[in-house]
């Protein structure tokens, strides 16, 4: 089949730009004499319940006393209130021709960017530093000291800053053209303030994350022209040989020979056939000890590269988006990258279940019994409800062949999902409420919230069939909960494993840019995986 690009004119693993931690304050740093330096920023804060002026921090009263304006009446005339996601920039002005007098500015910075951070929690940091991002597209370095103000949360309001920042630089690519100067962030944000190993791991963990996020966002937003399986597969096995890690394949043949007839049966009416990638970190190393108390986790994400619905096909306008239906694979793949570059003590698996579901003469239909690897067999009610049918095999085989301690899967999986908890929150079912707890605590701390949705046992019944072990999709009208009959299908798969399922169909899409929120795929994810994962024991 004819492609309309070539591999070569999709990037993916872009590198972010660069982060850096300089002591000091703005009142005397010799940073703003330096000629690449193209903006200062400076936090502002909503006026206290008493009082009736906006709040200026210290670095905003030394960033004053160094250029000899009064900042806070500068702010107040701007019209700015100080909360989160705020961005004004005042740009200072040269002497003219013979006027003599130096300006109290002269030499330093001409602009200055006035950032609203709210009362300076994590999320609202994480807002700043996306407003100051796009305040400054097209710049070299920005000198800023948002996040390291006195009463901040230290460590982790840089990182929020920093993560903000880095996520809300990210571009869709315009393919077969070099990006506009404008369209560039600024190539170096410098945090002055305090210095200390705890806030460089912080501002490190934060370039990690928005790598990851980056990573999953260009391959979600690849063109499915380009992005078929082997495509993805091929990307995934550059990325994973590239940080020295094991990587394994399955092509049709293999998968036939092993019995995979739920990828199988999707990826038949496409004339690109499927894959099935596996990615490996082991913290050990081939031949070392696993550090004690490691575990295993296994996380297999949804890679459906473009969605037809199949037989079962989709309006015209929700197939526009689909290029993304495999965003959940690029969640894995970026996730076991991510613990690889972190040198996380656990080891993490990757297992990626790739199809395209087009119309096809060899198209499966509704009605048809399929067996899934394991030999259970499901009868079809609606292929447009494929995403349940590859990661069914996915998880039957890593439950069965990997032995994990922990089984995770993500994936843009329902609209219901999506019309319960909207375009902010991913739906988390579990099997373990305390794997759920830690979930959730690291969705609120990455900006990625998840919320807890209940495992239904009275609607078990609904993947019971009269024809095969199971029925994929409920009888219509007999029962709702369409996330929640979705995750039961699913546990059918995972044996007596702990657990969880990530239904992402809502936020890891966005029809436009909102603070750190790219439009198009999100990458949302990548981050609450790596924090989790950070943080298990």
């Amino acid at each position: 089949m004819a492609r309309s690009l070539t591999p070569s004119a999709v990037r993916v693993g872009r590198t972010v730009p660069a982060v850096g931690l300089a002591a000091g304050s703005l009142a005397t740093s010799d940073l703003l004499l330096e000629p690449d330096v193209d903006a200062v920023a400076v936090p502002v804060a909503p006026s206290a319940p008493d009082d009736t002026d906006l709040q200026p921090r210290r670095g905003t009263a030394d960033a004053a006393a160094r250029y000899g304006i009064d900042l806070a009446e500068l702010a107040e005339r701007a019209g700015l209130t100080g909360a989160a996601g705020e961005a004004w920039t005042a740009l200072l002005p040269r002497p003219v021709g013979s006027a003599t007098g130096a300006l109290p500015w002269a030499g330093l910075p001409r602009r200055l960017v006035l950032v609203g951070v709210g009362s300076g929690t994590p999320d609202e940091l994480r807002r700043a530093g996306a407003a100051l991002a796009r305040a400054t597209r097209g710049l070299r370095r920005v000198l800023t000291t948002v996040a390291t103000e006195p009463g901040s949360e230290g460590p982790a309001a840089v990182r929020a800053f920093a993560e903000g920042y880095l996520l809300a630089a990210y571009r869709v690519q315009r393919i077969g053209a070099p990006p506009a100067a404008a369209e560039a962030p600024a190539e170096q944000l410098v945090v002055v303030g305090r210095e200390g190993v705890r806030a460089q791991a912080a501002l490190d963990e934060a370039v990690r994350g928005a790598t990851a996020t980056w990573l999953v966002r260009d391959l979600a937003n690849t063109p499915a022209s380009t992005k078929d399986p082997a495509w993805v597969a091929d990307r995934a096995s550059e990325l994973a040989r590239a940080a020295g890690l094991r990587v394994e394949v399955l092509g049709p043949r293999e998968l036939e020979a092993q019995g995979f007839g739920g990828i199988l049966a999707v990826g038949a009416g496409s004339a690109s056939p499927p894959r099935l990638v596996t990615v490996s970190y082991d913290p050990a190393g081939p031949a070392g000890a696993a550090p004690r108390r490691a575990k295993h986790v296994v996380v297999v994400g949804k890679g459906i590269t473009y969605d037809t619905g199949g037989l079962s096909i989709k309006p015209r306008e929700a197939m526009v988006p689909m290029k993304t239906d495999m965003a959940g694979a690029a969640v894995a793949l970026a996730t076991v990258l991510g613990a690889a570059a972190a040198e996380l003590p656990h080891r993490v698996t990757a297992v990626l279940p790739l199809a395209e579901n087009h119309v096809g003469g060899a198209s499966y239909r509704p009605g048809d019994v399929l067996r899934m690897w394991g030999g259970r067999t499901v009868e079809i009610a609606n292929t447009d409800a494929e995403g349940r049918l590859v990661l069914g095999d996915a998880l039957a085989w890593a439950d069965a062949t990997l032995d994990p301690d922990v089984l995770v899967d993500v994936a843009t999986l329902t609209g219901a999902a999506s019309l319960g908890l909207g375009k902010q929150h991913g739906a988390l079912y579990a099997t373990d409420p305390r794997l759920s707890a830690a979930l959730e605590a690291a969705g609120a701390e990455s900006g990625e919230p998840l919320w807890t949705m209940p495992l239904v046992e009275d609607y078990a019944d609904a993947v019971r069939s009269t024809v095969a072990d199971l029925r994929h999709v409920p009888q219509d009208g007999k029962y709702g909960g369409g996330s929640i009959t979705a995750a039961l299908f699913l546990r059918e798969f995972v044996g007596a494993r702990t657990w969880a399922h990530l239904d992402i169909a809502g936020p890891a899409r966005s029809t436009a840019d909102k603070h750190e929120v790219t439009e198009g795929a999100t990458g949302f994810g990548a981050r609450l995986l790596l924090r989790w994962l950070a943080a298990l024991r």
